[in-house]
C-alpha cells in the first residue's frame, strides 16, 4: 500500500493500546486476514473476529513508532520500536484494502518481553 497505510496502521494500534478501544484497528483487517507472531507463543489468528477475540483477551499496552518501512513485492515491510524498548518487524499484505495477513516478529530484548 504505502508508507501513508502503515502509519495511519500504527496510530490506529497506538490509539487502541490508549483507550481499550480495539474496533477501529481490527476493522482495518479483512474478514479472512491471518495475523502471526514470531517469538511470543501466540496465535496465529484467522479471521477479523478471532483477532479482536486475541486483542481483548490480551491487549498490549506498549505503543509503538516506525522506524522505518519499505515495500518488497506487495507487501509492506516495517521495522518498529516499542515505547518502552525493544524492537521488531511487522508485514502487511493486503487484499481490497484491507489488511490480509500480518505477520509481526520481535526482535530479542533482553529487557522485557513484549506480547
Amino acid at each position: 500500500m504505502s508508507e501513508q497505510a502503515v502509519r495511519a496502521h500504527i496510530d490506529l494500534f497506538n490509539t487502541a493500546v490508549t483507550t481499550g478501544d480495539w474496533s477501529a484497528f481490527v476493522a482495518g483487517f479483512h474478514p479472512d486476514a491471518v495475523m502471526t507472531f514470531v517469538g511470543p507463543p501466540v496465535g496465529p489468528f484467522t479471521g477479523r473476529d478471532a483477532i479482536a477475540e486475541a486483542y481483548a483477551a490480551d491487549p498490549p499496552d506498549d505503543t509503538m513508532r516506525m522506524v522505518a518501512a519499505s515495500r518488497d513485492g506487495g507487501a509492506d515491510i516495517v521495522t518498529f520500536a516499542w515505547s518502552r524498548g525493544g524492537t521488531g518487524t511487522m508485514t502487511l499484505h493486503y487484499r481490497d484494502d484491507l489488511i490480509s495477513a500480518l505477520t509481526v516478529t520481535f526482535d530479542e530484548s533482553p529487557a522485557r518481553p513484549h506480547r
